[in-house]
């Protein structure tokens, strides 16, 4: 299967509760950032640039842990930041896991070798690891040379240990899809579970203090679909967990109205919003984000700043809920997952 089977079972009877519910919005993933500080300075980061000010600050684990209860979402990605330089981050995976949700821990990687210990593997339970190209691709986007190869030997020990690892690629204006290939299908061999794709999203922050990187890197809608109509016959046969319906709308075959209110962001400023890229304002309390926020003016259309935006924290949501959904979707997304 595509997702473990606890995965798939917590997810399917969440939704259909919700939708039995009547409710029209609902979370999916929680994006948690406990804290924004890294060990790394990504070219293409907004995270370390848009919280500058607020870059010692974090969350205590008992406010990560009022923010999973007061959001409900069934899966909880643990982003940042570097998640793994957090103190308590394997009390508060350990926490998490204890409420019966499913987590991501979204790392560089550099940390896994030395903090494994501190983790137990359950089917409830991946390391996240990013990773956009081989060597010496990858460290150059990174800026810092050797991170590619601690990745690897974090993701080895972390296979052979019994942990489930998947990894998250960004997908740049000057990505070389055939080498996205090589590269996940040398993970492949490595024995991952799974791989995620996104382009490159036009986040403010960077184009706000760096332009010159940002026109570099960041793709316009046109851009992304190129690169992934490239890639279809590329990545054939591989594991990815990206759906089939995302895929679609990245290739420009079909549009997806953006349902970034499923992917909600608590970080220390409070809940992110509206979304995941865009900041117009933080809520103390997850309804006022979910309430006050007008979503029906975001989107392709309806607000400049969503031009250009396909990033999955928007759309991959709205392919598993079937928004603009086609007639055949549902048992596309079925066979995908048991495939």
């Amino acid at each position: 299967m595509r997702f473990p089977l606890s995965l798939t079972r917590a997810m399917t009877g969440y939704i259909v509760r919700q939708r039995l519910a009547g409710r029209k919005r609902f979370p999916l993933v929680l994006m948690l950032e406990p804290l924004h500080a890294c060990n790394l300075t990504c070219t293409g980061c907004g995270r370390i640039r848009e919280y500058a000010g607020t870059i010692k600050e974090k969350l205590t684990v008992e406010e990560c842990l009022q923010a999973v209860d007061e959001c409900g979402a069934p899966v909880v990605s643990i982003c940042g930041g570097e998640p793994m330089i957090y103190a308590e981050i394997e009390s508060l995976v350990a926490q998490i896991l204890q409420r019966r949700k499913h987590v991501y821990l979204c790392t560089n990687g550099m940390f896994i070798r030395r903090k494994l210990h501190g983790f137990m593997p359950t089917s409830r339970f991946f390391f996240n690891v990013h990773l956009d190209g081989m060597e010496q691709t990858h460290d150059k986007l990174v800026e810092r040379a050797g991170v590619f190869n601690e990745a690897v030997e974090g993701i080895k020990a972390a296979k052979q240990a019994g942990f489930l690892v998947c990894t998250n690629t960004t997908i740049y204006r000057e990505t070389d899809m055939h080498e996205i290939a090589v590269l996940l299908r040398f993970l492949r061999e490595l024995g991952v579970d799974g791989f995620m794709l996104s382009p490159a999203y036009p986040y403010a922050a960077v184009h706000q203090t760096n332009p010159h990187a940002a026109r570099e890197i960041f793709l316009t809608r046109a851009e992304v679909h190129e690169k992934f109509r490239q890639a279809r016959t590329l990545l054939r046969g591989l594991k990815l967990n990206t759906s089939p319906v995302y895929l679609e709308f990245l290739r420009g075959e079909r549009t997806l109205r953006c349902a970034a209110w499923a992917s909600p962001t608590r970080n220390v400023r409070g809940w992110k919003g509206p979304c995941y890229l865009i900041t117009d304002r933080h809520y103390r309390r997850y309804q006022d984000l979910l309430e006050q926020t007008d979503w029906e003016s975001l989107g392709q259309g309806n607000d400049p700043r969503c031009e250009d935006c396909m990033v999955h924290c928007g759309f991959e949501p709205a392919a598993v809920l079937g928004v603009n959904r086609r007639l055949g979707d549902a048992l596309k997304m079925a066979l995908w997952q048991l495939t």
